[in-house]
């Protein structure tokens, strides 16, 4: 959980930083980081299936496979990277135009893309490597490296930002170098740490086709949600420029959701990995009731901590948001948006901790249906109907995100409880030969 408020800090720090410039500042780093969150989600897709064989296989003994489906994901999350740094290169500031925004968002929004892209591979590493050590029970050391990193890119973020000491001042374009910086010398570390003696995990040649066609299923579902939740930003980012005075609505917008994912949403996280460590390695074991159980108890320690979190973003909505931005407008909308987010504590723990049981049994699934559905018909929908046809404005977005959870916990909650899930995880394992019986 450290490691989670770690990172959202230093994308946190980004907004605050950029908030210090004008409200074009906060908006351009916010739509620039709906396209930084595709190589977040491909490192998290293919993270999750790092993740699950490793617990898996760690509860199983069978390290040799483990060490093979870790370097198969290191090796994909990095080819992977490629398109993102080629892309960024040449269609970073059209990425931003494309959104409707003005002019000044879309230079500064631009540039901040086309940087943060350029390391997408490294970026990569971070997550998968993070992820297979965690996967192993050691939650430590990710939390010492991000540690680190984060720590360096929040005060390299403010140096190149306004020129502090020896650094030149670069405004937006020094936040992103920052961030870029940070992560190559993450993942760097990562690789050294598992070449090393330090991790348990190791590299080894590739030769099993199936783990990574396991890893391609496991993670291709994951990746999904990351496409998904980029396409529904696009409208639903377009129906927020045109409330009230555009930028200002988008900027809060922007700056409600990082109020939540700041105070309570790097805790939710951090239950989810968890829970998909503990089911994973319980499986591993071939302990299913013990796998169905620790999900459970989970989530219920998830809601009851993350929902107290919530009720402090609610009361001290207005406070918080004021050290995002100076702009009244913004303040206001800003205000709605995070209180919206505070009502969804409770839904989004339970949600991000049932669907890290469901990864840890391999199945990834689930957690896509009960996106995509909730961002087309209740985030999108309910926005788009109640806010912009029947004019109640910017109060329909924040109808819509409380909506969008309650739909997801209706879907993932109905699948966890069937427990198929569990069968399907044994299943993977004895494909590939990590259950203890099939020596």
């Amino acid at each position: 959980m450290a490691e989670q408020v770690l990172r959202t800090l230093m994308r946190t720090t980004d907004l605050l930083v950029a908030g210090m410039f004008s409200p074009a500042a906060v908006a351009a780093v916010g739509l620039a980081d709906i396209y930084g969150r595709l190589p977040l989600w491909f490192g998290l897709g293919v993270g999750d299936g790092a993740i699950a064989l490793s617990s898996q296989d760690t509860g199983s003994g069978q390290t040799a496979n483990r060490d093979e489906a870790v370097t198969q994901a290191l090796l994909l999350g990095i080819l992977a990277g490629i398109p993102f740094a080629l892309f960024g290169l040449v269609g970073s500031y059209w990425a931003i135009d494309v959104l409707g925004a003005e002019s000044e968002t879309v230079r500064l929004g631009g540039q901040y893309l086309a940087i943060i892209f350029l390391t997408a591979p490294a970026f990569h590493v971070t997550m998968i490597a993070a992820r297979a050590i965690q996967g192993t029970g050691d939650t430590r050391t990710p939390m010492y490296i991000n540690a680190v990193a984060n720590a360096l890119n929040i005060g390299l973020t403010v140096g190149l930002a306004f020129g502090l000491g020896p650094f030149p001042e670069l405004s937006i374009v020094g936040i992103a170098v920052a961030t870029a910086i940070g992560d190559v010398l993450a993942a760097l570390t990562f690789l050294a740490v598992i070449y090393s003696s330090w991790s348990d995990l190791g590299f080894v040649r590739p030769s099993q086709p199936v783990i990574m066609k396991q890893l391609l299923v496991i993670s291709s579902p994951r990746i999904a949600e990351g496409i998904t939740e980029l396409i529904a930003e696009f409208p639903f980012n377009a129906i927020l420029l045109g409330f009230g005075t555009g930028d200002e609505v988008n900027a809060a917008y922007h700056v409600g959701r990082r109020v939540y994912q700041q105070i309570s949403s790097p805790l939710a996280r951090g239950y989810g990995v968890a829970a998909n460590v503990l089911s994973g390695q319980a499986l591993g074991r071939g302990e299913s009731e013990k796998a169905y159980f620790n999900g459970l108890a989970t989530a219920a320690l998830a809601v009851l901590t993350v929902g107290g979190l919530g009720v402090v973003i609610f009361v001290f909505a207005e406070t918080v948001v004021q050290l995002f931005s100076n702009d009244p407008e913004t303040i206001g909308y800003a205000v709605g948006f995070a209180q919206a987010y505070a009502i969804s504590t409770f839904l989004i723990a339970c949600y991000v901790v049932l669907a890290g049981s469901l990864r840890g049994g391999s199945e990834t699934r689930p957690p896509f249906v009960a996106k995509v559905t909730g961002a087309v018909f209740f985030l999108l929908g309910i926005t788009y109907v109640f806010g912009v046809q029947l004019e109640y404005g910017v109060t329909a977005a924040y109808v819509a995100i409380v909506a969008d959870f309650v739909w997801r916990n209706l879907v993932v909650g109905a699948v966890y409880l069937r427990g198929h899930w569990l069968e399907r995880g044994l299943s993977m394992m004895h494909e590939r030969g990590s259950l203890s019986n099939d020596d």
